[in-house]
């Protein structure tokens, strides 16, 4: 019999990937999605659609019930709010209402997998004898950090979840805006920094997050994992890459930190009209500027078997065609 899997964030740029994985390795699919989230971007794919109301355990139990999945992968969550409050009751309490009603269901689930994030923990000085660990002291600088260090302690202190905790580093890949970002400037021939500081970072290409994600419904183990693909970047490896890729030259621009700090901070109290979160604060400017984001994933390597297939230059390529086959560039 056909294995169902349960994929919330399904609507989502690493949700999608979750859903082309699990469908290649020939799971039957629900989507969970907002009834206003954009499906367009799925149509041809042979998927069923669930729109549970998060906030109610019992809503959640009834889809559970009535399609008895045997996975679940928790993928949803919002990346810009505008308070800690907000970010808490998406990120961790809709995680903690999924997990309760896990619980609870009928039908056993074999696993849930939970998308958490590095940000979770927090980046580490720059000068740190070692990379982040799993069991790194969580330093969140963050809303997003702290509420995805939240909802991991409401999963752990669930008795009896089959759970496997994935903290991926910086995600990126086809259908990434932020990335896309990144390319378009330098396609106009723009490479701007923050400050002068040195800074460390690891990544994951989309494709190697969904294969471990659904690797990860079938192993044996539970615990919490660590995601990137096992490389330390400087500052520049994003754009030296991606201008080698592009065959571009770049103005190379840094913007003092003190100026960036102000306009963060101006940012912060200008009216939205409640609409949307201010892309740039002092806490994402913090994010944007930390030290050392380099994480270690032999635990994930070791355990979960993870081995990642793309570097930073493979997996840039294939965004970049992407984007290129799509007129995005």
């Amino acid at each position: 019999m056909t294995q169902k899997v349960l994929i919330t964030g399904a609507s989502g740029f690493v949700g999608f990937h979750l859903i082309e994985a699990a469908l290649q390795a020939g799971l039957e699919v629900h989507a969970a999605v907002r009834t206003s989230s954009r499906i367009d971007h799925l149509q041809g794919y042979p998927v069923q659609y669930v729109s549970p109301d998060f906030s109610s355990i019992d809503s959640i139990r009834d889809v559970l019930d009535h399609q008895q999945y045997n996975y679940v992968i928790h993928a949803a969550g919002i990346t810009k709010a505008f308070s800690d409050d907000e970010y808490n009751a998406v990120n961790a309490g809709y995680t903690r209402q999924l997990a309760l009603a896990i619980q609870s269901a009928a039908a056993p689930v074999s696993k849930l997998v939970f998308i958490s994030s590095l940000a979770a923990l927090g980046p580490v000085a720059y000068e740190a004898p070692a990379p982040i660990l799993e069991s790194s002291e969580p330093r969140p600088v963050t809303g997003y950090g702290r509420s995805k260090l939240l909802a991991e302690q409401y999963l752990q202190q669930l008795e009896g979840l089959p759970l496997i905790t994935l903290r991926p580093t910086a995600v990126y890949g086809p259908r990434d805006k932020d990335i896309f970002i990144m390319f378009k400037m330098i396609s106009r021939g723009l490479e701007p920094y923050i400050g002068r500081k040195q800074q460390r970072f690891s990544f994951l290409y989309v494709k190697d997050l969904a294969k471990a994600t659904i690797e990860a419904l079938t192993s044996p183990c539970t615990g919490t994992y660590n995601l990137s693909d096992g490389n330390v970047y400087d500052r520049y490896a994003l754009a030296d890459i991606t201008k080698k890729l592009l065959g571009k030259n770049t103005w190379k621009l840094h913007v003092p930190y003190g100026i960036v700090q102000a306009l963060a901070g101006l940012l912060e109290k200008m009216p939205s009209g409640g609409k949307s979160a201010p892309a740039l604060n002092r806490e994402k400017l913090n994010e944007l500027t930390a030290p050392n984001w380099y994480c270690s994933i032999e635990k994930s390597r070791e355990e979960l078997h993870f081995t990642p297939a793309y570097d930073l230059e493979k997996g840039l390529a294939e965004t970049l065609q992407w984007y290129r086959e799509n007129k995005w560039l």
